[in-house]
This record gives structure tokens, C-alpha cells and sequence, in this order.
């Protein structure tokens, strides 16, 4: 596997968890804002040019989602302190709590499509394999 191949196989996977998600909600968001939103999630405090810097989006591109994400009550933006030209945004405390108590989102039949297979063997086999991902690639904070 080599850097393409990974990439593609990110796609995938982000396409699978896309439609293991319950309608409504996360799913009604456009993948921009999607990418937006999880960039402010796991960096917090961040300003517009850090998240467009990290999500390599136009910075226009960036401030429409982040108001997108306000307008939804997901994200606040407050002005940094130390610069008060800049604007930190970050999880409000409702999403954040929406966040931590969530229903699960069921990922068997999306894998079973993706893997044109509707053994519990095979089925279990790839949810081992993206546990192990899981395990090794979160980070440790």
C-alpha cells in the first residue's frame, strides 16, 4: 500500500461511516462542513486560519461553514484575547454534550454492502481490523 492507496481507502472508509449514520443531522451537513467541523472538534480554540490552514479549503470556504455551524448552534466563535482581529471557534457546550451521548451508529450493514458479504464471520473479521485501526491510530489525548 503506498500513500495513494491509503487515501483512497480513507474515502472509502469516510463513505461507510457516511452511511452507517442515522439520517438527519450530521449527514445533512455538505462534506465541507462535515471536515470543518471535525477539524474545530479536535482542535478547539483554533482561529478561522488555523482550521483553513489544517483543511485546505479556501478561507472564504472555511468562514461560510463556520457560520453555517453557528447559525446550527454547533460551533461559537468568541475573539482571541491576545488578538482581538482574530476569531477562536470551538464546540458549543450542546454539541459537545450531543457528542458524548449519541446513539451508536451500527456500522454491520454498511460493511456487509461494502463487502458484498452477509457472513457474521466476514462482517466481524472487518470490524476487528477497524478496531485495531482505531486502537493504533487515535490519538492519545
Amino acid at each position: 500500500m503506498d500513500g495513494f492507496d491509503l487515501f483512497q481507502l480513507g474515502r472509502k472508509l469516510m463513505k461507510l461511516g457516511e452511511q452507517a449514520m442515522p439520517e438527519g443531522g450530521f449527514r445533512q451537513l455538505s462534506a465541507p462542513a462535515r471536515a470543518v467541523l471535525f477539524d474545530i472538534a479536535e482542535n478547539p480554540g483554533s482561529s478561522i486560519s488555523d482550521v483553513t490552514a489544517r483543511v485546505k479549503f479556501q478561507q472564504s470556504q472555511v468562514s461560510a461553514c463556520v457560520a453555517r455551524l453557528r447559525e446550527a448552534g454547533i460551533v461559537e466563535a468568541v475573539p482571541d484575547p491576545l488578538d482581538r482581529r482574530r476569531t477562536l471557534v470551538r464546540l458549543t457546550d450542546e454539541a459537545m454534550r450531543h457528542a458524548t451521548t449519541r446513539p451508536a451508529a451500527e456500522i454491520d450493514t454498511a460493511v456487509a454492502k461494502a463487502i458484498d458479504s452477509t457472513d457474521p464471520a466476514d462482517i466481524d473479521r472487518v470490524k476487528q481490523a477497524l478496531a485495531a485501526l482505531e486502537d493504533l491510530l487515535r490519538p492519545s489525548s
